[in-house]
């Protein structure tokens, strides 16, 4: 029934709902039991829909988004994101579907750092370097939700997870809140909000893979990217600490380009996009980060972010046999991701924008995917 929410599962709660006197379609929402992880604690699905029929699917295991479904030009809904149906599945592993990853997203090198005098070691878990906070990141945490809110233009939750002092090798307790909304206008918004009792490193993301045709390959899809630089990294993928001009290079995205267009000719072995764009307005305010266009089914989307990054990744090396949601079959290049972020190893580089959090201060970021059609 439209504007009823069912029984809630244990650990959901729901706040109060506005609808402007009925004048409007209501926003809704949903909690059930999405599965049982192996020590018997119980993860969660919350599921918000809004009039158009744009839902948000994700789980408080890991913030996993498991499904997101858009409109296309011909009105009909359809899912974006990669992603699977139970949480079993997740648990025998995944590339980081849709999760939030964390403490430190992206790679650290030689899963080593010293700040303010002292040395951290970390696991290595990535070649010879550190990778999304390690062998049991954020993306491995059960978080704990807050109330529902819903109201005529929105509806959100709270998500917090407490990392303790010295998890996966990171000094400091770190409070991580992660609210995930939807609004009436198809925006997905993400606002982190993070604090720490002792000096630390920090970097969140989001990993979802998106793919605006809902199947095949997303080499067709047009890409722009409001940079006009990128972090130039070795082989294994650590920045150099230089800040090169993508024009004339194949990450030239300044305009909007097939994302296959150029062969896919990075120097990545195999062939693909795994890069850090500095984008133009510096992650001084919200600001683009990038527009998509997928042509066949006219689905656009575009990404705003109060970060200074984004790493553009086309799923390069891909599971063989993956099938997810609903028995949609992913080979290379079936998705891609556009993870807002600090720079990689900005701990490492005094000319990147500092990652260090430290007691009293406060760290804040918005990320806005926002969805059309063309």
């Amino acid at each position: 029934m439209i504007g009823a929410l069912p029984l809630l599962a244990a650990g959901c709660q729901t706040g109060g709902a506005s609808h402007a006197g009925g004048s409007r379609s209501p926003m809704t929402s949903e909690c059930t039991v999405f599965g049982t992880l192996p020590d018997g604690r119980e993860a969660h699905q919350f599921v918000f829909r809004n009039p158009n029929g744009t839902t948000l699917k994700f789980t408080n295991y890991g913030l996993l988004v498991t499904e997101l479904h858009t409109k296309d030009r011909q009105g009909r809904l359809g899912n974006v994101v990669l992603g699977f149906e139970t949480l079993g599945r997740y648990l025998e592993g995944h590339p980081f579907f849709g999760c939030i990853a964390g403490r430190f997203a992206n790679r650290i090198a030689k899963g080593r750092f010293s700040l303010d005098g002292k040395d951290y070691v970390l696991a290595v878990n990535n070649g010879p370097n550190h990778l999304h906070g390690g062998v049991s990141g954020f993306d491995k945490k059960l978080w704990k939700a807050g109330p529902i809110r819903t109201t005529d233009d929105a509806v959100s939750v709270d998500l917090t997870y407490t990392s303790p002092d010295g998890e996966e090798g990171y000094p400091g307790t770190l409070s991580v809140t992660v609210t995930y909304t939807l609004t009436r206008d198809d925006v997905w918004r993400i606002d982190y909000r993070a604090t720490t009792d002792a000096p630390t490193i920090l970097n969140l993301t989001n990993h979802s893979y998106f793919n605006l045709a809902g199947r095949g390959d997303v080499l067709g899809h047009e890409l722009e990217i409001a940079a006009d630089q990128f972090t130039e990294v070795d082989d294994t993928l650590i920045p150099t600490g230089k800040l090169l001009p993508v024009r004339g290079t194949a990450l030239d995205f300044t305009r909007p380009t097939a994302i296959g267009a150029r062969g896919m000719k990075t120097g990545l072995t195999p062939p693909g996009y795994d890069h850090n764009f500095v984008l133009r307005h510096g992650g001084k305010s919200l600001g683009l980060a990038a527009r998509v266009f997928e042509r066949g089914q006219g689905r656009t989307m575009e990404c705003h972010t109060s970060q200074p990054g984004v790493q553009l990744w086309t799923f390069n090396r891909t599971p063989e046999g993956l099938v997810c949601t609903g028995g949609v079959p992913v080979s290379t290049h079936g998705g891609f991701c556009l993870e807002t972020q600090n720079f990689p190893d900005a701990i490492h580089h005094p000319g990147f924008p500092s990652c260090v959090l430290r007691p009293g201060q406060v760290f804040s970021s918005r990320t806005e995917y926002r969805f059309g059609t063309c």
